[in-house]
């Protein structure tokens, strides 16, 4: 993102007071300049109006990078990390973000009910294969006719970039941002050939940027 366009965003982290905790502004205003993410999800969504559900949601950055694009379709974000539910929730609620809501779900065993649109972002990896299956069958069973699956994750293979993927993982895992050590990387075919067989039509487009990890944005709506 521009600068200005991150910075906008990242401003609703900063702390109220000026001692307060300022890591997360720190961090979404890096991720936001440093990370291709979030400008493919805005336009793998951008012209729909189906709700959101983002599983995995952190902080629900999403949500105020939406906003920030003047997307204003409903909004609901779950992630098991009960702390950053908290902020998040208070963060929204502080920049009176409309029609956005937060929920503590362990995806690792519930699937919120949900008609829409889904985003999964840098979170598939983080579940053992046959979770990732389940995850997916349930995810494209939620999708309505002008509605997206969006996912973002490092593939599995041998290039350097898959090894750089695979030890930020764990480093964010080993600092505690996040509670988990990833589980299973998955690879394109096999995630092509599972959300084809439930009817959906599959693009893949790195997402990379100017990191050194092996990210991919994949993009599945109904083909009719």
């Amino acid at each position: 993102m521009t600068a200005e366009d991150a910075r906008a965003i990242a401003r609703a982290f900063a702390p109220k007071q000026p001692w307060g905790n300022r890591w997360d502004y720190y961090y979404t205003l890096l991720k936001l300049r440093s990370d291709p993410l979030y400008p493919g999800v805005l336009d793998a969504l951008r012209g729909t109006t189906a709700p959101v559900l983002d599983m995995g949601c952190g902080l629900g950055l999403l949500a105020h990078a939406l906003r920030h694009d003047g997307q204003s379709m409903p909004y609901r974000g779950v992630d098991n990390d009960a702390a950053k539910i908290r902020r998040g929730h208070s963060v929204a609620t502080r920049s009176a973000l409309e029609n956005t809501g937060f929920e503590r779900v362990d995806l690792a065993t519930t699937v919120p009910k949900h008609r829409g649109s889904v985003a999964i972002l840098d979170v598939l990896q983080y579940l053992p294969a046959p979770a990732q299956q389940a995850l997916l069958e349930q995810a494209a069973a939620m999708l309505d006719d002008g509605s997206r699956l969006v996912m973002r994750m490092a593939l599995a293979d041998r290039s350097r970039r898959g090894r750089i993927s695979r030890l930020g993982d764990r480093a964010a895992n080993l600092i505690g941002w996040m509670q988990f050590r990833p589980r299973h990387y998955p690879d394109a075919d096999t995630l092509r050939a599972q959300l084809q067989r439930a009817g959906l039509s599959v693009t893949f487009t790195p997402l990379y940027g100017n990191t050194p990890f092996n990210n991919w944005l994949l993009v599945a709506q109904r083909t009719g």
